[in-house]
C-alpha cells in the first residue's frame, strides 16, 4: 500500500447504486406501458424498515468507533463487534433488504426484477474494492475476519 491511504476507491456510492437501478424499473414500465405492481405500497415497510434499522445500526457502530462509514474514505481499523461481528456489509445487507420496499412504493415489477443487478453491482464495484483495500492494509487480521465472519449473513 502506498504511503498515503486514499481508501478503497469506491467510486459510486452503494445507495446511488440501488435507487439508480430500482430507478430503472419505472422508465421501463413508461417505455412498455406496463401495468402497476399489484402489491399495496404498505407492505414496502417490511422491507424498508428491517433495512434502515440494520443501516443505522451499522452506522451507529462507525460513528462510536471514529470511522467514516462512506466507503470511498479511508479507514483505521477494522470493526468485527456488533452486527460486524454477524456480517461483514451491514450497511449493504441492509440495502439489499430495503430494496424490494423501494420497488413496491414505486409499483414496479421490472424495478423488483431488478433487485439481484443491483446486489451485483455493489458486489462488483464496491464490496471487492473495499476487501482488496483491507486486504492490503490490514493482512492477516482481515483474513481471519473474512474467514470468520460471511459477507451477507
Amino acid at each position: 500500500m502506498d504511503d498515503v491511504d486514499h481508501g478503497p476507491a469506491v467510486r459510486f456510492p452503494p445507495p446511488l447504486i440501488f435507487i439508480g437501478v430500482a430507478m430503472i424499473g419505472p422508465v421501463v414500465d413508461w417505455l412498455l406501458r406496463l401495468p402497476p405492481l399489484p402489491i399495496p405500497g404498505g407492505l414496502s415497510m417490511i422491507f424498508l424498515f428491517p433495512g434502515f434499522i440494520l443501516i443505522g445500526i451499522a452506522i451507529g457502530l462507525f460513528r462510536r468507533r471514529g470511522e467514516n462509514p462512506i466507503p470511498a474514505t479511508p479507514t483505521g481499523e477494522v470493526i468485527d463487534t456488533g452486527i460486524y461481528a454477524r456480517t461483514r456489509n451491514p450497511m449493504y445487507l441492509g440495502m439489499a433488504i430495503a430494496y424490494p420496499g423501494i420497488a413496491i412504493l414505486l409499483h414496479s415489477m421490472p424495478a423488483l426484477l431488478l433487485w439481484p443487478l443491483a446486489i451485483l453491482l455493489v458486489r462488483k464495484y464496491v464490496i471487492a474494492r473495499e476487501e482488496a483495500y483491507l486486504e492490503a492494509k490490514f493482512g492477516a487480521p482481515y483474513l481471519e475476519y473474512m474467514n470468520r465472519v460471511s459477507r451477507w449473513f
